[in-house]
Order: C-alpha cells, then sequence, then structure tokens
C-alpha cells in the first residue's frame, strides 16, 4: 500500500474520483499499546469494530492477543490472520454449526450466553467439553452512553441467579459479561454496570473466574469530548476490587472502536453544491453509515487551500440514487466550498470501512497508508488536562 505524508498529497497526486480510504498505522498501535500497557486486565479487540486483516496484525504486533469475534465468518478470518490469537466467542446467539466448528476447528474456548437454551447449545455443539470458559451476559443500562446496546442481548438480573448456577456446572472457568453501549462518555457508566454484577454474584452465591466489561470505551468527535481513558481504566479497578470473587479471578474488557477509530479517515469529493447541502461521493451505504442512520457527527476538514471563507454548517448528500443516502451533520466546512473540492472526514476506523456496501456501485475502493496524526486522539498525550469524571462513587 503506497505511503503519502497526509491527504492532501494524496489529492496532489491522484485527484481520485472516488472516495479513497487512508490508514494510519502507527494510531492504531499506539491505542493497542495505550490499553495492553494501561488497563488491568486483559484487552481484547472487537473485531466487528473493523475486521481489517492489516488493522489485526498491527494489533497483535502491540501485544492484544484476544479477539472477540462475534460470527464463525469473524473466527475463520481472525484464525486464519493470527494462528495463536485467543479468540472469544462473543455472540450470545449462535448457530450449533458455528460453535460446533469454532470449537473443534478453530480451538475456540470462550463462548457467551444469555439463556438456558443458548447454554444447552453449546453443551451439546461441544460434546459436553471440559475446558469451557462461559460468560453468562448480564443486561445493564446504556443510559451513558451515545449508542444503546441493552435492548437486544443480557439475562435481566432478576432472571440471572438459575443460569448462572447451570452455567457454573458445564464450564471450567465461569464468568460474567455485560456491554454498556457504545460511546461512553463517564466511567460511572461501569461504575454502575459493575454494582449490578455485583449483586448477582451475590445472589446466585456462586464463584465467578472472569468479570468481562465489555466494550464502549470512547473517542473523540465533534460534541464529543469524553474524560481521559484512565479515568475510566481507574474507576473500573477500584470496582473489580471490591468485589466477591477469588483473588484469581481475571479481569477483561472488550475495546473494539478506542482501539480502531483513530486508525482510518476518508477523503471525498464534492459532485454538487445545492445551498447548505453538499452533494458527495460516499455515504450511507458507505463507510459513512453511521453518519446518516444514527447522525453520527464526524470531524472534516476542507484540503483546498484557497477556501478563505469562515466555516458554516453543511449536511451531506451521498451518490447513490436514495433519498435516505442523506448526512445530517452539521459539518462545518469553509462558506466557499464547491464541486470539484475534496474533504477529509476523520476518525472513521471503527465502523466507517467496515459497514461499507457496493450498493449502485459506488464506495471506497483505493486505499493508502499515511504518516500525520487523526484529526483526534485520545491517545497522544496533548489534550489539555481533560477532566476526570464527577459522578464516580467509590463502591468500597
Amino acid at each position: 500500500m503506497h505511503t503519502f505524508p497526509d491527504a492532501k498529497a494524496v489529492v496532489r497526486e491522484i485527484a481520485p474520483d472516488e472516495a479513497v480510504i487512508l490508514n494510519r498505522p502507527h494510531a492504531a498501535a499506539r491505542a493497542a499499546r495505550f490499553f495492553t500497557e494501561k488497563f488491568p486486565g486483559t484487552a481484547m479487540y472487537a473485531v466487528k469494530a473493523n475486521p481489517s486483516p492489516d488493522l489485526i496484525r498491527i494489533l497483535w504486533s502491540e501485544g492484544v492477543t484476544h479477539y472477540d469475534v462475534a460470527s464463525i465468518g469473524e473466527v475463520r478470518m481472525v484464525r486464519e490472520v493470527l494462528p495463536e490469537a485467543t479468540l472469544c466467542f462473543m455472540h450470545p446467539v449462535k448457530t450449533k454449526g458455528a460453535i460446533r466448528e469454532a470449537y473443534f476447528q478453530h480451538g475456540v474456548r470462550t463462548f457467551s450466553l444469555d439463556t438456558m437454551e443458548e447454554l444447552q447449545k453449546i453443551v451439546e455443539a461441544t460434546d459436553g467439553a471440559s475446558d469451557l470458559q462461559l460468560l453468562v451476559r448480564l443486561r445493564v443500562s446504556s443510559e451513558h452512553s451515545e449508542l444503546s446496546l441493552a435492548s437486544k442481548f443480557g439475562v435481566d438480573l432478576a432472571d440471572a441467579t438459575p443460569l448462572l448456577q447451570a452455567t457454573r456446572q458445564h464450564c471450567d472457568a465461569l464468568g460474567i459479561c455485560f456491554h454498556v453501549g457504545s460511546q461512553a462518555m463517564t466511567p460511572f457508566a461501569y461504575v454502575q454496570a459493575l454494582e449490578r454484577v455485583r449483586a448477582a454474584i451475590a445472589e446466585a452465591a456462586i464463584t465467578v473466574d472472569i468479570v468481562d466489561v465489555g466494550g464502549g470505551f470512547p473517542s473523540i468527535y465533534p460534541d464529543l469530548d469524553p474524560p481521559a481513558m484512565e479515568d475510566y481504566f481507574a474507576q473500573i479497578h477500584r470496582s473489580f476490587e471490591a468485589m466477591p470473587i477469588s483473588y484469581s479471578a481475571e479481569l477483561w474488557a472488550e475495546p473494539g472502536r478506542a482501539l480502531c477509530a483513530e486508525y482510518s479517515s476518508l477523503i471525498v469529493k464534492v459532485e454538487k453544491r445545492r445551498g447548505d447541502e453538499l452533494y458527495i461521493n460516499d455515504g450511507a451505504y458507505g463507510a459513512l453509515f453511521d453518519a446518516a442512520h444514527v447522525a453520527w457527527r464526524f470531524p472534516v476538514v476542507a484540503l483546498e487551500d484557497d477556501l478563505t471563507q469562515p466555516l458554516t454548517e453543511f449536511s451531506f448528500y451521498g451518490p447513490t440514487c436514495d433519498d435516505a443516502d442523506f448526512m445530517k451533520g452539521p459539518f462545518m466546512l469553509p462558506e466557499d466550498i464547491q464541486a470539484g473540492d475534496y474533504i477529509e472526514i476523520g476518525m472513521l476506523g471503527a465502523y466507517g470501512a467496515a459497514m461499507a456496501t457496493r450498493f449502485n456501485g459506488f464506495g471506497a475502493t483505493l486505499g493508502f497508508i499515511v504518516e500525520d496524526e487523526p484529526m483526534a486522539s485520545i491517545y497522544r498525550g496533548d489534550r489539555p488536562d481533560p477532566r476526570s469524571s464527577d459522578n464516580v462513587v467509590s463502591l468500597r
């Protein structure tokens, strides 16, 4: 993959007519080092956030050894790329065939579940294996996160005791996992969820070997400037240490967005301007799915040096024939931007290229490496004294 200094260099040399993905291996490596060095447990990459083999190799090279795989397709892909990685099948609803293949062909020993039916499925598909690590997913609140993950999966606290007790009988190691939702904006989200885990352990009166706090670790976007990542780690560690668990119990996490958001950005070309609406050559069916469907605001910058007017608010239309290919924004760009100009859209390493389709024949097909910094970084060390959360309480 060809390397350029930055997005402007790509535009000068290529002048691309199609959208272009830019990857920053150094940013992903920095994020991985941060987690492997500072998280007080095992950081397990959530592959669904960005399943790029190149990215996965970068994370592995920086010490990420565990991978949260959510489908048999992800199991196969990561096992091929990383033969020695530890794979954990963390989707709570799987087919017997997927479980069986994962266990017998790919060495997967860790599975999550949230019902008695799924437990029975795992036991049968693995022929009653005695070396399983089974994690019961507990439903917790997503109230402190930008995107909820509270309605689809997870056993309610009131129903957790019989499932935990039954699961304990069929595994070598028992865990409890949860997900506070995507882009958690305060460490209190994890404190609150871990208090629910504590209650589940006490009510079930079982020995728990693993506590997995899931994903939700944030990145920086316009109007979303989270506390320092160290605040999250400190509060998670404090709550974990106060739990009624054995001294050898393990703490896990499943960062996805936080490990890969800074990895990629996107160059798009303005094809038409209509007032404050810009028609660009990528959109809802490409790398900008979240910008369209959940109104996610990504940082943007115009790549033309001759744009001099003040920034103003724009919305985007993507290139397909569909009215739903619309991104409200607002995206702040120079008021004199016109058709033919280029824009870089940042922080798209998570749920960007991974969500793209080829609907209507559009979508980024070119990719390059760039050496400059991402538009924002929670790891770079230059944030002005990120605020500590002011609503975290100790459980001691």
